[in-house]
């Protein structure tokens, strides 16, 4: 079965960007290499938090909820506590 992430990561530049992926690393390095869109020219990102969930469905509606947070800092936080 394979596994799904939703992810917060943060650029050297304070911007912040909310995902999901089943291949959390490489996800990462395609943001770095600026081959996502959302993401391309905003400096070098880093992890803050990531969950696993088991499904993408599951991984698209949690992504879509902190999305909908408008505020990083609640999406952040939200994650820490999810169980």
């Amino acid at each position: 079965m394979e596994k799904y992430f939703v992810y917060i990561i943060k650029s050297d530049k304070g911007n912040y960007y909310i995902g999901q992926t089943n291949n959390l690393e490489e996800r990462l390095i395609r943001h770095n290499q600026g081959r996502s869109i959302a993401t391309k020219n905003k400096g070098i990102w880093k992890l803050v938090i990531n969950r696993e969930v088991k499904s993408r469905s599951e991984a698209v509606r949690l992504e879509r909820k902190l999305k909908n947070m408008k505020n990083s800092a609640k999406a952040i936080d939200y994650l820490i506590h999810l169980v």
